[in-house]
């Protein structure tokens, strides 16, 4: 069978076992294994083990852990309402002070925890109801915090970059600074279209600023403060020299576990072992996807699938930017239905040397796709960040909040258009701080 055509089957049937309910893992192995069985014969199911195990055997992979137990030990806290609390003390004399300051607590939630839907969960549930209160548009309070969950898998430390980075063989330092200046866009994006959205509304009074006394500013600090200083911490701990990423999640999980017992009391050990339990579920969860992946790709490379796949992009006379977009719409579509995880892992493979024969900086394309998988965690028909929102504001209709999230939707395509105008946004940073990649 062509290679071509044999691909087009591997996708509509990969498709089909995904969509049955089961696992993206075992779904993965399922679809690997019985092309290799009818086209390699039953002796090639001796090399999945291999594999599959090969693929763990990677020291990179311990980051995913501790990154995961460092976001689990601040979700189980008042982090997120002590930062939310200490962002509106010191924004509220902004005009519009309380949805910037919701923005910004989930822009530095999202970088402490690297989750997207702890991060709608713990800044929801403080911010959504005071917008309201407070006379903000339900499309606006609730399409804010959806948005801003989102900032989890961009800012770093970042799970889905680590992901990316050893699917890829990426560095993993260079993926977490190229999402900094993207992340920050993101942010001010955000914030610009809420501002605008609320006084278009004709709801402009609510803009403006309530007032905190210095004393009340101050008090805050000492539990916003430890967290900040870990995430300052682990960045120059990494790119100092000092450490390499597993290690410093590996001390950035500790300090935090530490800040959790120490600052908030979290002395009950039941609390500690449901963090560790909890995060040992995701963590296996995300691995178990990467080995799969690995047969998976294995799979494609011995049927010579993602060679063609190349070949034929590479013989195609179109504009590389006709390329470049026929790859967004289908990243837009994957992250719909999947995993920013699954997608990556899945994707970036046969993507990897497309995209670099056709020019493009695997380190900026890494940053595109991520805030592709970001349009994905708001979009139904899977969404998670709106199913969050709408179980911590369950009287604000899910259709409400899709349509609220929509214009933030348009904020990421943005962004990606400006990316695509000025990759510099994200390469100078990484480029500026670890030298020009060769």
């Amino acid at each position: 069978m062509d290679p071509l055509t044999l691909g087009a089957l591997v996708a509509v049937l990969t498709i089909a076992v995904l969509f049955s309910g089961i696992s993206v893992a075992a779904g993965l192995l399922v679809v690997s294994a019985g092309f290799l069985i009818v086209f390699d014969g039953m002796s090639s199911l001796s090399l999945i083990p291999e594999i599959f195990f090969g693929k763990l055997d990677n020291f990179a992979l311990l980051s995913i852990p501790m990154f995961i137990i460092m976001g689990a030990a601040i979700a189980s806290t008042r982090a997120g309402a002590d930062l939310y609390e200490a962002l509106e003390r010191w924004l509220t004399r902004i005009p519009g002070g309380l949805v910037v300051s919701n923005l910004g607590a989930c822009a530095l939630f999202a970088a402490m925890s690297g989750s997207s839907p702890a991060t709608c969960a713990a800044i929801g549930k403080m911010g959504i109801p005071e917008m309201r209160k407070r006379g903000y548009p339900d499309g606006v309070a609730a399409g804010s915090i959806a948005a801003g969950g989102t900032l989890g898998i961009l800012i770093p430390p970042s799970v889905t970059m680590i992901v990316y980075g050893i699917a890829t063989e990426t560095s993993i330092g260079r993926l977490f600074l190229a999402g900094v200046v993207p992340g920050l866009m993101l942010v001010g994006l955000f914030m610009v279209w809420s501002l605008w959205s609320t006084w278009r509304s004709g709801q402009a009074s609510v803009l403006s600023a309530g007032s905190y006394s210095w004393r009340e500013r101050m008090e805050i600090l000492p539990r916003v403060l430890p967290f900040v200083a870990i995430i300052i911490g682990v960045l120059y701990a990494m790119y100092g020299g000092i450490a390499t990423p597993s290690e410093t999640a590996a001390v950035g999980a500790l300090l935090c576990l530490l800040i959790a017992v120490v600052i908030y009391k979290l002395w009950d050990p039941r609390a500690i072992w449901v963090i560790l339990r909890d995060s040992t579920k995701e963590s296996v969860m995300i691995l178990f996807i990467i080995a799969a992946a690995g047969v998976f790709s294995y799979m494609l490379s011995s049927l010579f699938i993602t060679q063609a796949i190349a070949e034929w992009i590479g013989t195609l006379d179109v504009n590389r930017w006709v390329l470049m977009g026929t790859i967004n719409v289908f990243l837009i579509i994957a992250g719909f239905f999947l995993p920013p995880v699954a997608v990556i892992l899945m994707a970036a493979p046969i993507l990897l040397p497309i995209i670099t024969t056709a020019g493009f900086d695997p380190i900026w394309f890494a940053v595109v796709l991520t805030i592709n998988m970001e349009i994905g965690l708001i979009s139904p028909p899977v969404g998670l960040n709106l199913y969050v929102i709408n179980g911590i504001a369950p009287d604000i209709s899910l259709r409400t909040i899709l349509v609220g999230s929509l214009p933030f939707v348009a904020c990421m395509v943005v962004a990606i258009v400006l990316l695509c105008l000025f990759p510099g946004l994200a390469t100078w940073l990484p480029d500026l701080i670890m030298g020009a990649a060769l």
